[in-house]
């Protein structure tokens, strides 16, 4: 693993969320991530609880939902959450939101399927770390993690912080079965598309 990577800095979240259309949001896409959409019908994963982690602007959720998983959205914002449940409320949807902050997180359930869409990237390794703990607590055995993030292949200066898959397996092969990692990009309003990874990967 790299030992000091480039120290990254991040917007606050809630200013970002009551300052900026969430439409503007470079991680913004309307429609279920492709690479999602791929690995549901690729892995036969059954309906059942799913966990959007850092749902944003709730689009992922919301296309969850709209297929039938029983879905949890949370993030960080309560601004965020605030705007994606009024979004949904006028599709009727039955959606569980919860402002929550992963490292310290209160939730109390645990889920078939986790959508990490942009969490584990914005974390440094203390925070890493934190979140494997966390995510084994959350994630049923057996249960399915869908982990995109971006890439070491990204050249752009801004953004989260940057992984190759072996730097993924280092990270999350002792408590899951990686299933596959393949380069892809990061769908959403930025052009062009920033390269990424997106990983599917089974609780041991």
């Amino acid at each position: 693993m790299e030992s000091k990577p480039k120290k990254r800095d991040f917007p606050h979240w809630e200013s970002l969320y009551q300052e900026s259309p969430i439409e503007k949001m470079p991680w913004f896409y309307k429609d279920l991530d492709p690479d999602i959409k791929k690995a549901l019908k690729d892995y036969q994963v059954p309906l059942g609880s799913c966990l959007d982690l850092g749902t944003g602007p709730g689009t992922q959720a919301v296309a969850l939902a709209s297929l039938g998983f029983i879905v949890t959205a949370t993030d960080l914002s309560a601004k965020a959450i605030d705007l994606a449940q009024s979004k949904a409320q006028a599709q009727a949807l039955k959606i569980q939101w919860q402002q929550d902050d992963f490292l310290k997180t209160q939730l109390k359930t645990s889920f078939d399927l986790v959508i990490d869409r942009g969490v584990f990237h914005i974390f440094e390794e203390e925070g890493r770390q934190q979140y494997l703990k966390n995510m084994q607590k959350l994630l049923k055995p057996g249960g399915y993690l869908f982990l995109k993030c971006f890439s070491k292949k990204e050249t752009r200066e801004e953004g989260p912080y940057r992984f190759n898959p072996e730097e993924i397996e280092a990270y999350f092969s002792p408590y899951f079965e990686i299933l596959s990692i393949k380069e892809t990009v990061y769908y959403g309003t930025l052009d062009p598309w920033p390269k990424a990874l997106f990983m599917v990967m089974k609780r041991l």
